[in-house]
């Protein structure tokens, strides 16, 4: 699972306004990579959708819920590092640093590095929900009235251009806490950090990410008592029914989340209860009883594993974070003066 992840079908300039009907063009595409993607997972022998669907608005609050559990360790454990070492993380940014936030989130947990850094100039969130970002953005910008708060409504799995910094800028260090690397296939994580590698010229990169542990104790942080991890991996088909006009049956899907040990990953897929057919856009799609539909990959890590895979996409691995338990960590990736390319 992702502890900020965004993924979105539609873009914006981090420091422009967007005209009303650039926003109406933006939904519309959105609608359609919805539509497109899942009608092509659910044609697939093992039926799949991309976890960057579950994050609408009710998915964004149901995951917050997450976070907060008992049995979901990696929100408090990466807060408790940040609490610890957000100082010397802070040291390493330098004065007057913009921070890029992949997956902002709530935007909780950069108060802690804001709070810690000498006079930040600029914050750049990237995120999906659009209206829950801005939600969050104006509330950030009260509390930091001196801090330029810039949303930014994109994809940033595919290709980001950003604005050059100002002179009076310090280094730009993106922010991608709460293990969102996990959720991407290994070829799509190398990507992305080769895309950081270009966007931070100059900066750095501080990472987040869940180390592999007891199976015991990923089981139970993604099969919470409550049923709340339930309830937010069968949002994606409540999305679809609200948004695609499908007509899944959300009762007759049971959640099933497992570690994959031989591969070093949580799988979270939705099980059919019962054979049945389901119709999106004028399309059936049938289950067998016991049939899944895949939705989410999260892997785990190493350390030496992830700062050999930041070394081949062309970041540089400095210091690295970690609570007593080494459950999970920080990684401080600087990126190179001069992108190759």
């Amino acid at each position: 699972m992702k502890d900020n992840l965004a993924f979105a079908a539609h873009r914006a300039d981090p420091l422009d306004d967007i005209a009303a009907n650039e926003v109406d063009t933006d939904g519309a595409a959105a609608h359609s990579s919805f539509l497109n993607d899942l009608q092509v997972g659910l044609a697939r022998s093992q039926k799949s959708i991309s976890p960057k669907y579950f994050y609408d608005e009710q998915g964004s609050t149901l995951f917050d819920r997450i976070c907060t559990l008992t049995e979901y360790y990696p929100t408090r454990t990466e807060l408790g590092i940040l609490q610890t070492h957000a100082h010397d993380m802070a040291v390493h940014m330098g004065p007057h640093a913009e921070i890029v936030e992949f997956g902002a989130g709530s935007l909780h947990k950069v108060r802690l590095l804001l709070d810690a850094m000498e006079q930040p100039r600029r914050y750049i969130p990237i995120d999906i929900s659009g209206d829950y970002l801005n939600v969050c953005a104006q509330s950030l910008r009260q509390a930091y009235p001196s801090l330029d708060v810039q949303p930014h409504i994109a994809d940033f799995t595919k290709e980001i251009v950003l604005a050059q910094q100002a002179p009076a800028l310090g280094r730009r260090v993106g922010f991608f806490p709460g293990s969102t690397l996990g959720n991407f296939e290994p070829g799509e994580a190398f990507r992305f950090l080769r895309q950081c590698a270009r966007v931070l010229t100059g900066g750095a990169l501080l990472l987040g990410a869940d180390l592999v542990k007891s199976p015991a104790v990923l089981h139970a942080a993604y099969n919470d008592r409550l049923g709340v991890t339930a309830d937010f991996n069968r949002n994606i088909l409540a999305r679809a029914n609200r948004e695609l006009g499908a007509n899944f049956q959300l009762h007759q899907f049971a959640h099933s989340a497992f570690y994959n040990a031989a591969v070093q990953r949580i799988e979270m897929h939705l099980m059919s209860t019962c054979r049945q057919a389901v119709q999106v856009a004028g399309n059936a799609y049938t289950f067998a009883e016991g049939e899944t539909l895949h939705t989410e990959n999260s892997y785990k890590f190493t350390v030496d594993g992830l700062q050999q895979l930041a070394v081949q996409a062309g970041l540089t691995p400095g210091p690295v974070w970690t609570d007593p338990a080494r459950q999970f960590c920080l990684l401080w990736l600087d990126a190179p003066a001069h992108h190759a390319g």
